[in-house]
């Protein structure tokens, strides 16, 4: 019998939300379909600017947000469900994890704080579904990160028994699973988030083109590495902290990129082409520095259809195979998606859905309030 969940997910990429119904019944999981859609422009900007603090009222924005933003999932899982024939009575669960906002774990009070915006009661209501949601708190409650929480789903998924793997989520941030060989004993699962990943190339791409991202690189592809700004932006502290670690807009985002061109007179591409060197680089130096062991590195996320990056990490990688995710199963667009399928899963399982090896918390917990549909 089928035990059918659908995940949700909207990343720090802010291009939309991606919906996959996966199914759990054969001790594994199988994603049987997908549907993804764009956010309405005002939504997208409303949330894009809730990712900087001020403003005026912004507490009764991001209540909004979250409601509009809800509605998407409704209308997403909607369509998804009807395109498989599914009626929302055979789900079992909703897992989504809203949109990231504002992340600054283990600062301020050394608990630090996560913020998504969601409304899972709104998504049940109108879906109709139980819905699991709240995923990083309950991990930072515990001393650690809240993020990365896919590292779980990636052992579960990717993990091969004859050699060590790396799974590269490249988003709006990039984040790294390290996955020793099933065959290691003393094997642990490292994971944590290496820097930009599309963020900053989307921005740039946006501003100067009024295109939305760099289809396949080719606007970077066609510019310059300023090799002085590289080595500004890499001069970054972040980069250079070891894991647990975590990160999001807060840092990386246009006031943080505007810093290191004052007085800089360049062409856009190049740039462009100095960020994409930059989310290749830290990738590529997290697996250096911490996975130097690995043979395959699969990518997921937007970035795994960038085929400039995916060049730029195969230069830095010699000696790995570095692949899309869909040549191991799941394309790249759902890999995330089906990752808060299977949290949600979990937590209904009362299952722990993360790792203290990557977040740095005190121990496994299970993860994700539980919205009844009725």
């Amino acid at each position: 019998m089928a035990e059918l969940y659908v995940g949700l997910m909207s990343g720090t990429s802010l291009d939309g939300a991606d919906a996959v119904l996966a199914d759990f019944s054969n001790a594994g999981i199988a994603v049987l379909g997908h549907a993804s859609c764009p956010f309405p422009a005002a939504l997208r900007a409303e949330l894009l600017a809730l990712n900087t603090p001020g403003g005026t009222d912004e507490l009764h924005r991001a209540a909004l947000s979250a409601n509009a933003l809800a509605r998407v999932y409704a209308g997403l899982t909607a369509d998804l469900l009807a395109a498989a024939g599914v009626a929302p009575g055979s789900v079992v669960a909703i897992g989504a994890h809203g949109q990231t906002v504002r992340h600054r774990p283990l600062e301020f009070d050394e608990v630090g704080y996560t913020l998504q915006l969601n409304n899972p009661a709104l998504l049940a209501e109108l879906s109709g579904i139980d819905v699991v949601a709240d995923f990083r708190t309950r991990d930072l409650a515990a001393g650690g990160q809240g993020a990365p929480l896919v590292p779980a789903f990636h052992q579960a998924l990717f993990s091969r028994p004859e050699m060590a793997v790396g799974v590269l989520n490249i988003g709006g941030i990039s984040n790294l699973s390290l996955l020793p060989a099933g065959t290691d004993p003393d094997g642990t699962v490292l994971g944590f988030d290496c820097g930009p990943g599309n963020a900053l190339l989307d921005h740039w791409c946006q501003s100067h083109l009024g295109h939305p991202y760099d289809a396949g690189g080719q606007w970077a592809a066609s510019g310059h590495v300023l090799a002085d700004l590289l080595g500004s932006l890499l001069a970054e502290p972040f980069f250079a902290r070891n894991p647990p670690k975590s990160t999001g807009r807060d840092l990386f985002n246009p006031a943080w990129l505007a810093s290191h061109l004052l007085g800089l007179q360049a062409q856009p591409a190049d740039v462009q082409a100095t960020l994409a060197e930059l989310t290749a680089s830290v990738c590529a130096a997290g697996v250096q520095r911490h996975g130097n062991s690995i043979g395959q590195l699969v990518v997921c996320g937007g970035g795994a259809l960038n085929t400039h990056l995916m060049e730029r990490l195969a230069a830095h990688l010699p000696g790995v195979q570095v692949l899309s995710s869909a040549q191991r199963g799941l394309p790249p667009l759902e890999v995330e998606a089906a990752a808060f399928a299977w949290l949600a899963h979990a937590a209904v399982k009362r299952q722990p859905g993360n790792l203290p090896s990557v977040t740095g918390a005190r121990g496994q917990r299970t993860l994700g309030a539980i919205y009844p549909a009725q």
